[in-house]
């Protein structure tokens, strides 16, 4: 595992619950804003999931992912509204849960 790695699982532990960040919020605050792509491998490999919240992560737009590594799109959503987020058309409303 990488320090970039390492440094993006350190971001994402510090997303609270009911928030949520996107890929290139993520890759911005490693120091990295143009590494979006590198952000969503390391979550697709987290070593952790249990203490980082990958979960926490959506695209630019909102957007789930299906190709969520733990589940897919229906387990990243289920995981989100478990947290109070609520899901449209399987977006989440970034105006209102961004961190």
């Amino acid at each position: 595992m990488s320090d970039y790695f390492d440094s993006i699982y350190a971001i994402v532990k510090r997303i609270p619950k009911g928030k949520v960040a996107t890929y290139g919020d993520v890759a911005a605050l490693a120091g990295r804003p143009r590494a979006a792509r590198e952000v969503g491998w390391a979550l697709h490999v987290n070593p952790d999931p249990a203490n980082i919240p990958c979960h926490r992560v959506v695209n630019r737009f909102g957007g789930l992912s299906s190709a969520f590594a733990f589940g897919g799109k229906d387990e990243h959503k289920a995981r989100l509204e478990a947290e109070g987020i609520e899901i449209e058309d399987c977006n989440v409303d970034l105006e209102k849960y961004r961190w």
